[in-house]
């Protein structure tokens, strides 16, 4: 499948030279990355990161916060303003930023063990669930295309999700599903299985929140439309400029809701009354974006009544599930329930002190007495966290920084170095911690307890945070640290929120932490 120019689609105005530049180039420039993750066995840390920003450079268009992080002449990464208060925009970058690092640190595809609650629009048409790819009767050239890229028999949301997906008449579904569970190839099966490819106008649309993820859900259609050459995908991306009443030829096109907006409406390029199937994808990063809702709104209004609408989110919080009942008539439901028994194979403690060096003092007390393969410190600001990461550097220990200033090839190398065991302490804050899976992570110190932005407990960031321990059906300890009225206010409020004991631990008894260990 081949794919026209594209250029990036993030905060600014694309420079000059990304114009031109396709999107092969692109992807070998994407690919110039990947080596270095593999390449870095031998180096320090501090090696990982120049490689990481030289891997980074030829990918400029990829920073995280452009206000706040420039490369210089070198490539060398600048701050222009300090620990400013997050905006809006900048809390979708991260979470953007997020979805793109769970995408690229992925090798396979996680093993969810959430049961999968389906709410049929038609209670009465029979329930169907496959458990191989042939039951879907599939075009050879797709079949062999899912068989390619690795995919042995359906992951979970596939099960439940192919058949209504695929089934005569479509359906519309609005489904839940965590980055890693095989959703991306899902809906692109579903596109691809819709698509005429005699006919040369678009009748797929997708729709992401950032030009990079855009780029991701791309490659996933070209790896499964290899063994269907005729199959043509364009990028409606900020940049991608086509000449003004050029129709648009390609099957498939994949875009940012702004840029889809000018095809559909002003450019014309895009006639949307010939829509069949239209995805919307990550919906809750999408609607961190004021603008990104209100025009995915209005995409919506212009297709067909019997186009297929398939809407994607990992959080169906409040205003992610009233946006989506918006964009997604007579929906079927796909959910996970909520997975709350990760807390039972982890023995949770709380450490009083009164400072942060008391903290740390606690944190080498810990550290001193039993044997820890590995561990992940959560702190509440980069500040925090790079001194905390310094301490312990100069403690001996070998420590890994996750920040959000990193941009995101980097801050990929760093989790594959801790996978690899490099470093055996890794120190984050919030933004970073979701999607590592880690096997041999034993402990996890919350160094500062999870809140929300009004000082609440965070309950969900709590459990997200300490079930990297529990994983695997192995037995994890959880540590917090407590250091005000406030803290220990917060701490217990968890504790009545999951409805289980957090115990005190004296973190002087050597003994007493000794025991925990067995």
């Amino acid at each position: 499948m081949t794919s026209p120019a594209v250029g990036p689609e993030l905060g600014s105005p694309a420079p000059p030279e990304v114009h031109d530049r396709t999107a092969t180039s692109y992807q070998y420039a994407h690919a110039s990355v990947s080596p270095a993750l593999g390449t870095m066995a031998t180096d320090s840390w501090a090696l990982a990161v120049d490689e990481q920003e030289a891997a980074a450079e030829s990918l400029s268009n990829l920073h995280l916060k452009e206000e706040k992080i420039k490369p210089d002449a070198n490539g060398a990464v600048v701050k222009t303003s300090a620990n400013a208060e997050k905006t809006d925009e900048e809390e979708k970058e991260d979470r953007a930023a997020q979805s793109l690092l769970n995408k690229l640190i992925r090798s396979n595809l996680v093993d969810n063990t959430n049961q999968v609650e389906v709410l049929q629009r038609d209670p009465n048409s029979p329930l169907y669930s496959v458990k191989s790819f042939e039951e879907l009767r599939l075009k050879p050239q797709l079949l062999q295309g899912v068989y390619a890229m690795g995919f042995n028999r359906p992951s979970k949301i596939q099960e439940n999700a192919l058949p209504l997906m695929l089934a005569e008449p479509p359906q519309n579904l609005i489904a839940q599903s965590q980055s890693g569970t095989g959703k991306t190839a899902a809906f692109v099966l579903a596109m691809l299985s819709q698509v005429e490819p005699a006919n040369k106008y678009p009748q797929c649309l997708c729709l992401s929140p950032t030009y990079e993820l855009a780029l991701q859900t791309g490659k996933v259609i070209e790896q499964m439309g290899k063994f269907y050459p005729e199959l043509k995908l364009a990028y409606a991306v900020r940049g991608n400029k086509l000449e003004r009443g050029q129709k648009i030829s390609e099957q498939i096109v994949i875009g940012t809701p702004g840029t889809v907006l000018d095809w559909c409406s002003k450019l014309r390029f895009i006639d949307p009354k010939k829509i069949k199937v239209f995805v919307l994808d990550e919906a809750d990063v999408m609607i961190a974006t004021q603008g990104h809702q209100d025009q995915s709104i209005r995409i919506q209004r212009m297709l067909p009544r019997n186009c297929q609408m398939l809407l994607f989110s990992a959080t169906f919080e409040d205003s992610v599930w009233k946006f989506a009942q918006k964009v997604v008539p007579e929906p079927n439901i796909i959910k996970l329930k909520r997975e709350e028994e990760t807390l039972d194979t982890i023995k949770q403690y709380y450490v009083l002190c009164s400072s942060r060096d008391e903290k740390f003092q606690a944190l080498c007390n810990l550290y001193g007495a039993i044997t820890i393969a590995q561990a992940m410190i959560f702190c509440h600001t980069r500040k925090t966290a790079s001194w905390l990461a310094a301490e312990l550097s100069k403690e001996g220990h070998q420590v890994a920084l996750l920040s959000g200033e990193m941009m995101v090839e980097q801050r990929a190398a760093v989790i594959e170095r801790f996978r690899e065991g490099k470093e055996k302490v890794l120190v984050t804050t919030n933004v970073c911690a979701r999607g590592i899976d880690v096997e041999q992570v034993s402990v996890v110190i919350n160094f500062d307890l999870p809140v929300d932005k009004d000082g609440n407990p965070d309950n969900e960031t709590y459990l997200h945070r300490i079930g990297r321990t529990g994983r695997f059906g192995k037995r994890g300890l959880a540590v917090n640290m407590v250091d005000s009225k406030h803290s220990m206010n917060i701490l217990n409020r968890i504790q009545e929120h999951f409805n289980k004991k957090i115990e005190r631990l004296d973190t002087d008894d050597l003994d007493e932490i000794e025991k925990i260990a067995n």
